[in-house]
């Protein structure tokens, strides 16, 4: 059975992800800050665990890392993540919440590829993914403005394109991607795209992943997004 750790997987994307991946057969380690509060994640079928994560928390990460120790992740799925304040123009930036964003998703995506490497390394698959944002692409930003999450996601591109290479003599594959603009309590009402298509769509290109894609930064049908 293939299995894969998710956080954030409360709702949105991650809860999307947990469906998904649960129907499909494989055993899902769904992380989130309150699994009590979880119903959506908790009334979901199929092989399904619960663990109380809040990835700011790097001691906790720790723990539940030692707690997971022996068990194969053939999936580590990064998708937890927080947006910050507004669009934080230029004259506007909020400097105070820059850090906390940088640290929910750009750290902590790190700190979870240390405490689990050794759990990906031990599977069949050994994919560690993380969701970004087409907002972090350099070459692409052509309107400026909300340079807290863009520099956070930027910043989350970097550090997996060299994670990539780091993990590749363990046979690690390291991408990113960017899910579309989803309706979820990020995207909004009017995103384009429903969780279960942006998801789907992804599951689809992660399951080709082979370590030629290794350190690619991907949309949600597979289409390379530029740095």
């Amino acid at each position: 059975m293939s299995s894969v750790l998710i956080t954030g997987a409360n709702r949105g994307l991650g809860l999307e992800f947990a469906r998904q991946y649960a129907a499909d057969g494989w055993r899902v380690f769904a992380c989130c800050r309150d699994p009590g509060r979880a119903e959506a994640l908790a009334a979901l079928d199929g092989e399904i665990s619960l663990h109380r994560l809040d990835v700011a928390d790097f001691e906790r990460i720790e723990a539940l890392a030692r707690e997971l120790e022996g068990e194969p992740i053939d999936l580590l799925l990064n998708n937890a993540g927080v947006y910050g304040p507004g669009k934080t123009v230029f004259g506007g930036v909020a400097y105070g919440p820059w850090a906390e964003v940088m640290r929910v998703n750009c750290f902590a995506p790190l700190k979870m590829a240390e405490s689990f490497v050794d759990h990906v390394a031990g599977s069949g698959k050994k994919l560690i993914v993380s969701i970004t944002s087409r907002m972090g692409s350099i070459a692409d930003n052509t309107t400026g403005r909300f340079y807290i999450y863009r520099s956070s996601k930027a910043a989350l591109n970097m550090v997996m394109k060299s994670l990539a290479i780091d993990l590749e003599p363990r046979g690690i594959t390291v991408t990113v991607f960017h899910p579309g603009w989803v309706k979820t309590d990020m995207g909004g009402a009017d995103a384009l795209l429903e969780p279960a298509d942006s998801v789907s769509g992804m599951r689809a290109v992660i399951a080709r992943l082979t370590p030629a894609g290794n350190g690619g930064f991907y949309g949600n049908d597979g289409t390379e997004i530029p740095w």
